[in-house]
């Protein structure tokens, strides 16, 4: 495993949370591809982020401009809906600013991630599992609806902001790493901010690099975070024309994919992070059946420590 790094876009004499989001680590995953000679595999690894995944970039982006817009401050509750991770990184900031947050949240997510928020002292509303993150959506809009002066609600669906993030700071990251070898990028969606941010300044500044979003193959499936767009309700941010295309990817695969990394690569990640690797690793097949060389990057969205209690663990290879 190969740890690439850039200088920090910081003066290192910031020691706050906020100055220690962003200029995360790639990772090449090189046992990955030991078989497609002309093939690199590189992951983006977001839980080196303080909150511990990709999703303190734009939690961070969407506070800033709450507070730059006069939308967010002291009184006003934060309140959103979330599968884990962006909740995690609004509470962990909410306590460093000092605003209150408020989050609906799938029942069945991780117990760890509701541990986390706890521990940050946000306060959870949970909504049936089985509707997902859908669920919790419908019911952020109705706490709203009923007292919209009491709260900042930022709706990381809908927020130009969260796109934005990934616009800033992960592409321009992920071109300086790869010293603008990047030939490919491939990520699953949720609220799709990663994908279109990081996408449409590869395709600004690089327009020859191929994006390629990924989704879970159905609507039923155990991607925590991720949406299967044709059956779930579509974030206002996400834009179909920024892919060039799409790969499904199978929950098992997921699976599959996150014990592989920890056994051959070292790298404990989450089950979102396992299918962005399936994804690539899936591409990188095909390109090197094709007798192409390509430079594929993805992202290690968060870390496993939010799902060790999950059973995929014990299965066998």
């Amino acid at each position: 495993m190969e740890i690439v790094q850039i200088p920090p876009m910081i003066p290192s004499k910031a020691h706050d949370v906020i100055s220690h989001i962003g200029n995360t680590p790639l990772l090449r995953l090189a046992r990955l591809t030991a078989d497609l000679p002309g093939i690199e595999i590189y992951g983006k690894a977001e839980y080196f982020n303080p909150g511990g995944s990709v999703k303190d970039r734009p939690a961070l982006n969407m506070i800033l401009e709450g507070e730059k817009a006069g939308q967010l401050k002291p009184g006003k509750i934060l309140l959103d809906s979330t599968s884990g991770n962006t909740g995690i990184a609004y509470a962990m900031l909410g306590a460093a600013r000092g605003y209150k947050v408020r989050l609906c949240l799938p029942q069945n997510a991780s117990p760890e991630r509701k541990k986390i928020l706890r521990a940050y002292g946000a306060e959870l509303i949970l909504t049936p599992g089985a509707e997902g993150s859908d669920g919790s959506i419908r019911k952020v809009r109705e706490v709203y609806a009923a007292d919209p002066d009491l709260y900042f609600y930022p709706d990381q669906y809908s927020n130009p902001a969260n796109w934005q993030a990934h616009f800033q700071t992960t592409g321009p990251e992920i071109m300086a790493q790869t010293e603008g070898r990047i030939t490919h990028f491939v990520t699953l969606m949720g609220t799709s901010g990663t994908f279109i941010g990081t996408s449409r300044r590869l395709r600004q500044d690089m327009p020859q690099v191929e994006c390629i979003s990924a989704q879970p193959s159905t609507g039923f499936h155990g991607l925590e975070g991720t949406k299967h767009m044709p059956t779930a309700i579509v974030p206002a941010i996400y834009d179909e024309t920024v892919a060039s295309r799409n790969v499904w990817v199978e929950t098992e695969d997921a699976y599959r994919m996150v014990r592989k990394l920890a056994h051959s690569e070292g790298l404990l990640v989450g089950i979102s992070a396992g299918g962005n690797v399936s994804a690539a690793l899936k591409l990188g097949r095909e390109l090197h059946a094709q007798g192409k060389e390509a430079v594929i990057v993805t992202v290690l969205c968060d870390g496993a420590d939010k799902y060790l209690s999950e059973h995929f663990w014990e299965e066998a290879e």
